[in-house]
């Protein structure tokens, strides 16, 4: 059985040493990892999984 993206990324967000963070419509997220930076503009859900 297949699972919808939505589905995989709740039970990820469930997992220990995993972070869920919400990017509400039309808010715009900046993500800055050394010198490299990208825009996100919602809807979107960011998971950082530190396992």
């Amino acid at each position: 059985m297949s699972k919808t993206t939505e589905e995989l990324t709740n039970e990820l967000a469930e997992r220990e040493g995993v972070k869920q963070l919400s990017i509400k419509p039309y808010e715009e997220a900046k993500l800055g990892i050394g010198e490299k930076e990208i825009s996100i503009v919602g809807p979107a859900v960011i998971l950082i999984n530190q396992d």
